[in-house]
This record gives structure tokens, C-alpha cells and sequence, in this order.
């Protein structure tokens, strides 16, 4: 089945149907294209739909997602975040192996098909010159035979007439010799120019045309495979996420089982116990005794010969001691002179007591008096922890500095060594002042957990509270125990006493120990180590690794107890050990 054979007439419908055919070609990679833009709007929409619902950082809603459930639904935003990068990965696949591939192999069609049919037109214009050239022949080879019948009837009448001389018979004669010369001439050209004709005609219709619209069906076959094959491309292309779309939706399922109702339910509890007591029962009063009232020590009026602080709960709330309940004033609590209720509260209250100093921005106190203790025990707790990685970096700094000081004082020619005391001396400062928050936030912790040391006059002098601001102090809580009409009411004010433990600073300067090996190290290149603090290591050398590199280009290793010193890290190969690694 050839084109060449069956289709040998029909030119001008094979180049009609090739060119719908590279329509059709250009249809689909229009098509594909689109699908990618579609992707790739389809991926950036779920990226912008995860990235609305992702928690704010430093904000509230960021500590919310510390439930499973909301653990859960941060997974699921993670996992479409994942789910969008491969939509993308299909738009990216469709556009270099389908779009750029057949846009290529457009350009190459046309091209192919150009020139096919460029040379079937020139091999139908040689055959129509043929052809030309035969109807020119025969059409003379048909004048003369006309011409030399003419003069042979124009001879024959000149012959028997009588009249005509002999001289114009030998010339209707002579003139009719020549005409049927030329007329065999003329017929000798025809039947040549036929005999090429007939030949160049059977050359184009068996050969040249053949061979031509072979190459054209070829043509078209391919481009019918080419895109067949970009079709399963197309298809393979999707199928390939398709594990990696499971994975993120078994991600998404997984994440859902691991909710936990139960949980969820004690990190409420975590977060919001206050550590009090339920109030106790209400004692009957008997006002048939007009000055004589008395009032049960498990009332939920404040009793002031316990010698506690209730805590407040945000801010100056004028005569509530218990949610949803108010505080009863008795006759005798409202005509009370202030004086004696002053007194009264000075005698019990033998300790010193001030108010905590705010945090700039009136965000609460520093101390978090203003939450229940169970709150407050955490949050002083989650202070200390920051305040000790502080410390940490602090000193991470302080000794990377030491070391460069140290590598400029036996090698000049790397730096100043006074260039870096200024730093130096900015670190311990900073430290200093961390550490002195850490005791002051310490103090404030053993305070709540009841573990609260004796109070000592270094404590009191680093907590910036000394006993000259008790007057100033103890004014404040009076005034504040002053209602607007002028009675004095039994809310105690965000009052505790600032105990912070003693802080022995003789611990630093124990002696100290060899520091452990955390790994081993070989010498890759010899090395003299003539400046003090080195060391020297032969190459091929085993040695012990006893401080990693701290950024500074050296690291410390041991040979023996008694030698150790600094090498440069990139003349040793270092193995760290795992239990190393891992803390």
C-alpha cells in the first residue's frame, strides 16, 4: 500500500492533507501548553491557599498548634504545599518533553514537506514541458502534411492543364517535392519528440512521482507516531507523581490518625490550671450580733491573718476575689478608719514587700505575678531556658574569639590580637548580665515551687529591689488598697517578695578537667607546631579529637594525657564519634 501507486493523482489533495495534519500537530501543543498553564496556576493557588492558613509566627495563633489536632491540619497545609510542588513538576515534565520537543519537530515537518512538494512540482512542470514540446511537434508535423497535400493537388492540376507552360508544371512540381520533404521531416521530429515523451511520462508516473509521495507517507507516518508517542508521554508524565501524590495523601492520613482526643485534652488542662484550690463552704453570719459578725477562715473573703497574697488577675478588678463572685462588705470593714486597716496590714506582713517592675509597653509584670501559679511556674521556667541558651551563644562567641585572639598573638601576621578586646570585653559583659537574669528569674521560680532559699544582701542588691525602696514601695501598696469612696477594701496587690538564692561565682574558677575525646583524627600532612598552644603530628599520625572546630580553622586534639594542643583542621581527617554526633 503506497501512496506512490494509489494515490499517483491526487497532488494537490496529499499536500491538503498534509498541512491539515501539521494543524493538527500544532492543535495538540496548543492544547498541551495550556494544560501546563493550568498546572501552574492549579500549584501556585494551593501554594497561596497553605501559606493563608499557615500560623503567624510570634504570634498567638502559633502556640495554638500545639494541639495533635491542629498539629494535624499544620501537616495537611505542609503536605499540600508538597501536593502543589508536583503539579508544578507536571507543568515543568509537559512543557520540555511534549511542548519544546514537538515545537522542534514542527519546524522540521514543515520544513520536509516544503521541500517534497517543491520537488513534485517541479517534476509535474518538466512533464507539462514535455507535453508542450509534443502538441508543438505534432501540430507542425500536421501543417506540413497539409502544406505537401496541397502542393501535390496544386501540381497534379497544373499537370493537366493544358495551357500552363512547361516551366510553372516543373515548378508546381519542384514546390511540391519540398513540401512533402518537410512534412517527412516534421513526422520524423513528432515520432522522436513522441517517443521522449512517452518515455519521460513513464519515468514520472513509475518513478520520480512514486519515490515522492513515498517520502511524503513516510513523512506523515512519522508525524502520526510522533504524536501517538507524545500522547503516552502526556499520559506518563502524570503517572509519574502519582506515588509521590499518594505519599503526600498518606501523609494527610496519617497525620489525621494521629489526633488525640485524650491529648488534646490535658494540654488544656496544662495550659490553663491555675493551681487554686475550689473555694471552701460559706459560714452562716449572724446579724442578729450588729458588731459581732464573724467570718469563716474558708470564707472567699480574704483573710488577712494567713499572711498570703491573692493573686490578681489582670489588672485592679475593685472588690472581686473568685470569678462570677463578689466580695460582701460588712459595716464594720467600710467605717473602718484606713489607719488601723493599715497598720493592721503592716503587723501582718512582717516581710518586706514592693511591686514588680513592669515589662516596657505595660505587656504585664516581669515576674508573670499577674497569672496563676501553674502558669506562672511555666512561663518563668520557658524565661530561664531562653536566658541559658542566650548564655550559650554568648560564650559559643566569647571562646571563638579567644581562640582567634590566641592564632593572632602567635601569628602576627593573621591580625591584631588588640582588635578583638573590645568584643571580647562586650561578651562578658552581655554574659554577665544574662547570668544575672537567670538568678533573678531562678529566684522568682523557686519562689513558686516553694523551694525558695534564704534571701541574701548580694541577692537583694542584683535584683535591683534593696531596702531603700520600701517606703516608696509600701506607700504604693497602701494606696492601692484604697477603694474610690475611701474605703479600704481586702484586694491584695500584685505584691510578692523578691527572694533570689545566693550564687557562688568561686564554682568558675574550680579546676579544670581534661576534656573528653569525642572522636579520632589522621594526620594527613606533617606539621610543626613551634607556636605555643600547638602541636606537632607526623603524617599518617592517630591521634584523639578533643574540640571541634570552631569556625577559626583549628582543632584540638591529644596524643597522650600529657600532650595536646591545636592543629590546623585542614592537615587532619576527622571521625567523630556517633554518641558525640548525636548530643
Amino acid at each position: 500500500m503506497s501512496w506512490g501507486t494509489e494515490l499517483w493523482d491526487q497532488f494537490d489533495n496529499l499536500e491538503k492533507h498534509t498541512q491539515w495534519g501539521i494543524d493538527v500537530l500544532e492543535k495538540y501543543i496548543k492544547f498541551v501548553k495550556e494544560r501546563t498553564e493550568i498546572e501552574l496556576s492549579y500549584a501556585k493557588q494551593l501554594r497561596n491557599l497553605s501559606k493563608k492558613y499557615q500560623p503567624k509566627k510570634n504570634s498567638k495563633e502559633e502556640e495554638e498548634y500545639r494541639y495533635t489536632s491542629t498539629k494535624a491540619f499544620l501537616a495537611t497545609l505542609n503536605e499540600m504545599n508538597d501536593y502543589a510542588g508536583q503539579h508544578e513538576v507536571i507543568s515543568e515534565n509537559m512543557t520540555s518533553l511534549i511542548t519544546g520537543e514537538l515545537t522542534r519537530y514542527v519546524q522540521e515537518l514543515k520544513q520536509e514537506r516544503k521541500s517534497h512538494f517543491h520537488d513534485g512540482r517541479k517534476a509535474q512542470q518538466h512533464i507539462e514541458t514535455c507535453w508542450k514540446q509534443l502538441e508543438a511537434s505534432k501540430r507542425r508535423f500536421e501543417r506540413d502534411c497539409k502544406e505537401a497535400d496541397r502542393a501535390q493537388q496544386y501540381f497534379e492540376k497544373m499537370d493537366a492543364d493544358i495551357n500552363v507552360t512547361k516551366a510553372d508544371v516543373e515548378k508546381a512540381r519542384q514546390q511540391a517535392q519540398l513540401r512533402h520533404q518537410m512534412a517527412e521531416d516534421s513526422k520524423a521530429e513528432y515520432c522522436s519528440t513522441l517517443q521522449k515523451f512517452n518515455s519521460e511520462q513513464h519515468d514520472h508516473y513509475y518513478t520520480h512521482i512514486p519515490n515522492i509521495f513515498q517520502k511524503i507517507q513516510e513523512m506523515e507516518e512519522r508525524r502520526i507516531v510522533r504524536i501517538g508517542e507524545s500522547m503516552k508521554t502526556f499520559a506518563e508524565v502524570d503517572r509519574q507523581v502519582i506515588p509521590i501524590i499518594g505519599k503526600c495523601l498518606d501523609e494527610i492520613t496519617k497525620a489525621a490518625e494521629s489526633i488525640d482526643h485524650k491529648n488534646d485534652s490535658q494540654m488544656v488542662i496544662e495550659a490553663f490550671k491555675s493551681g487554686f484550690e475550689p473555694p471552701g463552704d460559706v459560714d452562716f453570719e449572724d446579724f442578729t450580733q450588729p458588731m459581732k459578725r464573724t467570718v469563716s477562715e474558708s470564707s472567699l473573703s480574704n483573710s488577712r491573718g494567713d499572711g498570703k497574697s491573692e493573686p490578681k488577675f489582670g489588672g485592679k478588678s475593685k472588690g472581686k476575689l473568685w470569678p462570677f463572685i463578689k466580695k460582701n462588705k460588712s459595716p464594720k470593714q467600710q467605717k473602718e478608719p484606713l489607719s488601723h486597716r493599715f497598720n493592721e496590714f503592716m503587723t501582718s506582713k512582717p516581710k518586706i514587700h514592693c511591686f514588680r517592675s513592669l515589662k516596657r509597653g505595660g505587656a504585664g509584670p516581669e515576674d508573670f505575678s499577674n497569672l496563676p501559679p501553674e502558669q506562672r511556674r511555666k512561663k518563668l521556667q520557658q524565661k530561664v531556658d531562653e536566658l541559658n541558651k542566650d548564655i550559650q551563644k554568648e560564650m559559643d562567641q566569647r571562646d571563638a574569639l579567644t581562640k582567634m585572639k590566641d592564632v593572632y598573638i602567635k601569628n602576627p601576621q593573621m591580625g591584631d590580637p588588640a582588635s578583638v578586646d573590645h568584643r571580647l570585653a562586650e561578651l562578658g559583659q552581655n554574659i554577665e548580665k544574662l547570668r544575672l537574669e537567670v538568678q533573678k528569674f531562678e529566684g522568682w521560680l523557686a519562689e513558686v515551687e516553694g523551694r525558695l532559699p534564704m534571701r541574701t544582701e548580694q541577692a537583694r542588691r542584683q535584683s535591683g529591689l534593696y531596702e531603700a525602696q520600701n517606703t516608696s514601695a509600701v506607700n504604693s501598696c497602701a494606696q492601692d488598697r484604697e477603694s474610690p469612696d475611701g474605703s479600704y477594701t481586702e484586694e491584695q496587690s500584685q505584691e510578692t517578695e523578691m527572694k533570689v538564692p545566693a550564687t557562688d561565682f568561686d564554682d568558675e574558677f574550680d579546676d579544670e578537667e581534661p576534656l573528653p575525646t569525642i572522636g579520632t583524627c589522621k594526620a594527613l600532612y606533617t606539621f610543626e607546631g613551634q607556636n605555643e598552644g600547638t602541636i606537632s603530628v607526623a603524617e599518617g599520625e592517630m591521634l584523639y579529637v578533643i574540640e571541634e572546630d570552631k569556625g577559626d580553622g583549628w582543632t584540638r586534639i591529644r596524643r597522650n594525657e600529657d600532650e595536646e594542643g591545636y592543629v590546623p583542621t585542614s592537615y587532619v581527617e576527622v571521625y567523630l564519634d556517633k554518641n558525640a554526633k548525636d548530643s
